[in-house]
């Protein structure tokens, strides 16, 4: 899992180049097309949202099958955090398989375009060792839609992302941040900071765009000391 903890330089610079090659691959997914049943893969501390792109470095059998599986069907795999007494959080995100690399050690290097959230409904039996849910979409239809502008203020953002990226002895590039789109820029900060799993969940079941950047920088403050607010 170290390229979930990658410097934000490769976040930036790599998504554009992944995400045109994954666009004109891939056929786009209607909300109605989401499947009724879907792998998923428990990951402490590790976030997937909407429009991210998270990835992964597979080398356990159980899973080496789930992504086999799904990449025979829909591409699909559930992201969720399992909590401290190894019960699964209900809310999670699915991703869609849009870069696969076999190594030559066994291993699968894959990444994923986070889609949409869902809830599981029910769990099914496990394949292969890998666990299977029935999710519910219902409730994050919007996740598929275009976000609109956060209205960040960019100024008093990036000095006190400077101030934590400091203190946690993280890099980026500073130009790649000044360039990327609000909803981008808060969505792939909010993947890669090491925050809690707690915190990162409730990133996850924010329920827009806008209230997740009021979270993520509500997160900021407390871990710098610093008083930071969004433009109205």
């Amino acid at each position: 899992l170290k390229g979930v903890k990658n410097s934000l330089s490769s976040c930036f610079l790599k998504e554009k180049a992944l995400y045109l090659d994954y666009m004109m691959r891939q056929p786009a997914i209607a909300f109605e097309d989401l499947p009724s049943e879907m792998p998923i893969f428990p990951l402490a501390g590790v976030l997937l949202l909407p429009r991210g792109q998270l990835p992964l470095n597979v080398f356990e059998p159980r899973y080496l099958s789930m992504v086999d599986d799904a990449m025979r069907s829909h591409r699909l795999i559930g992201m969720i955090q399992p909590k401290d007494n190894g019960e699964l959080y209900t809310v999670g995100c699915a991703g869609r398989i849009f870069s696969y690399h076999e190594t030559m050690d066994g291993r699968t290097e894959i990444v994923l375009s986070g889609v949409c959230r869902f809830k599981i409904k029910n769990e099914l039996s496990q394949k292969d060792g890998y666990r299977r849910i029935v999710p519910d979409w219902a409730d994050y239809q919007k996740d598929m839609e275009p976000m609109g502008c956060l209205d960040l203020d960019r100024a008093a953002f990036s000095k006190q992302l400077k101030t934590y990226f400091e203190q946690q002895g993280l890099s980026c590039s500073w130009n790649a941040v000044q360039e990327a789109s609000d909803e981008k820029l808060i969505t792939c900060l909010a993947m890669i900071c090491p925050f809690e799993a707690s915190a990162k969940q409730a990133l996850l079941e924010t329920p827009c765009c806008k209230e997740r950047a009021k979270l993520f920088m509500t997160l900021l403050e407390m871990a710098t000391g610093m008083d930071l607010s969004m433009k109205h």
